[in-house]
């Protein structure tokens, strides 16, 4: 049985060993972090715990394959969140989103402040914590495991030797990250019982705001009794009324329906189907006539409704126009979903893989154009790694660019983790534009993720777990704690405060805002609870883009500022 005790020897580093090693703390951490504690769980996290305590234990890797697997790991969580977010990231300073990222941004300038007004003031007193363990403690503290991985790359990036720094700041964030989580539940639950909120009436609000939604594609029927508009074309229509907007069928006087072209003319009487924003809804009342109640039928009959799956490549980034819908096939397109999202069809739109066009006509002319744009979920579920490794490609390229501050004693560069988060957000968002596939299945992203994730946080664990124990259980230890407490705790306080006293935020805007700008999955999880709807996802998801890519960036900025 020798075989079977070398292999399971810590001292052996073997690559079986190594596999073995990985895989126990993974899947050993994946299952500890599914356990709650008081309705909390640290989900994927508690693999870098687990690691910890391998590590402590003696088992080890070489330096070499630790390294590269940590790197190779972070720069995929790094790039599969990057095409997660990309194609929200522009659109999430529009409307509300500007105020929420507002406050977001302030929250993460709170936490520099708080982080260095605690690493002077401990100084002063003869403390002993460094900066670079303030930015792990910081990190851990927000719990965003990026910031954590670009600051340990920035700092071996200046000296390849500071392995030991970089383990130091493993452990710091490692001491942090627990009590942020509570940390920012914690401060959930002040601002509920500070400001006396009734959930059942913010989330009454939340309802209605839904109902008056200005920007969603709303189906209209109108009955046409404007004697000024009779004999006009559609064309003329279009450019009397500003608004966007589809007519998508008129039912003539005679009961018969059409699916109506530019040319058509409209008539008094007439039913029209009308597809605009529940914002423009008095303008046709004024310009059309009055609103009527009609079930249109979608599914029987000559003229029917579907849905059409954009899955071939060469349609792309294709604008809609240059398909000729209504004069090649003689249908209507009356809307797109795009992840969950309609938008209002017009033939400027450019088409993405994965797009769902909703047309009217019939049924003979939509399965010509499904069999041309491809409509075949098979096609979605196969994964774009031409894409993929271009973004991780370029992203590497670009963040080994050195650019030059002033204050800063090194040029800054973005990095393994920077580099490739920049280039995926681009690539997501416009990569279209040059007929790039970049659309990925979320299966697809979130096992990348998620893979990255494990062996960034195994690698991490496994290295700083020699040394662990002697570091944080002792009074040292207990500093770190309370530094990440407070770094948690003041900003989210503060915007908290100012986002619902000044701004008059809804609660659970605010709770999903404050989870968006921590990074932290937990805290999302505890906020949807609290709401029992999407309100608080929708706010994590409108901050979660800049706020990723700026905790990023701050944490590689503070270690070269202070170098």
């Amino acid at each position: 049985m020798d075989w079977l005790i070398s292999l399971f020897a810590p001292s052996s580093q073997s690559l079986a060993n190594t596999i073995m090693l990985y895989s126990f703390v993974i899947f050993a951490g994946i299952a500890l972090g599914k356990v709650k504690i008081f309705g909390v769980s640290l989900g994927v996290t508690f693999v870098l715990f687990v690691g910890l305590l391998t590590g402590h234990l003696g088992y080890g890797v070489q330096a070499d394959t630790l390294h590269f697997l940590r790197e190779f790991g972070l720069i995929l969580f790094i790039f599969s969140i990057g095409m997660q977010v990309g194609p929200g990231f522009f659109s999430s300073f529009k409307e509300g989103g500007i105020r929420m990222n507002g406050l977001a941004m302030l929250g993460i300038g709170l936490n520099v402040v708080v982080t260095l007004v605690i690493f002077f003031c401990q100084k002063a007193a003869g403390g002993q914590t460094s900066l670079y363990e303030m930015v792990g403690i910081m990190s851990g503290a927000v719990t965003n495991t990026p910031g954590l991985g670009a600051a340990q790359q920035t700092v071996l990036q200046v000296n390849s030797e500071a392995y030991n720094i970089s383990q130091q700041m493993s452990m710091g964030y490692a001491a942090a990250y627990p009590l942020g989580v509570i940390g920012i539940i914690l401060t959930m639950i002040l601002i509920k019982k500070f400001f006396r909120i009734d959930v059942n009436k913010e989330v009454e609000v939340i309802e209605d705001d839904k109902k008056a939604s200005l920007m969603a594609p709303h189906r209209v029927t109108y009955r046409v009794t404007n004697d000024l508009i009779e004999g006009l074309t559609i064309r003329k229509l279009h450019t009397l009324i500003s608004a966007d907007f589809v007519l998508s069928r008129i039912e003539t006087k005679d009961g018969k329906e059409i699916i109506p072209n530019a040319d058509n003319k409209i008539e008094k009487d007439e039913l029209v189907l009308i597809i605009c924003s529940i914002k423009d809804e008095e303008v046709f009342t004024r310009f059309l006539g009055p609103k009527v109640e009609k079930q249109w039928e979608m599914d029987k009959g000559p003229i029917v409704s579907r849905r059409i799956v954009v899955t071939k490549t060469e349609y792309n980034g294709a604008k809609l126009g240059s398909l000729h819908m209504r004069t090649a096939y003689g249908l209507n397109v009356t809307r797109i979903n795009r992840a969950g999202v309609d938008l209002l069809a017009s033939p400027n739109i450019r088409l993405q893989m994965g797009d769902r066009i909703t047309v009217v006509g019939k049924l003979d002319d939509i399965n010509s154009v499904a069999a041309k744009l491809g409509n075949s979920m098979k096609r979605l579920n196969e994964p774009n790694l031409i894409t993929m490794f271009i973004g991780i490609f370029l992203g590497i390229l670009v963040g080994s660019i050195p650019l030059q501050f002033p204050g800063m004693s090194v040029p800054m560069k973005l990095g393994l983790a920077g580099g490739p988060l920049v280039v995926a957000i681009l690539l997501s968002a416009y990569g279209t534009k040059i007929h790039l596939v970049t659309y990925t299945n979320s299966s697809a992203n979130l096992l990348l993720r998620e893979i990255g994730i494990c062996l960034f946080l195994a690698s991490v664990g496994i290295a700083a777990g020699k040394d662990f124990a002697a570091t944080v259980f002792n009074y040292q230890g207990a500093l770190w704690v309370g530094y990440g407490f407070l770094i948690t705790f003041i900003p989210l306080l503060v915007v908290g405060i100012l986002a619902r006293g000044k701004y008059k935020m809804n609660y659970l805007h605010i709770i999903g805002m404050m989870s968006g700008n921590y990074t932290d999955p937990p805290a999302l999880a505890y906020a949807n609870k609290v709401a029992n709807n999407d309100a608080p996802a929708v706010a994590y998801s409108t901050v979660y883009p800049l706020t990723m890519f700026m905790r990023v960036i701050v944490a590689q900025v503070l270690i070269l500022c202070f170098l």
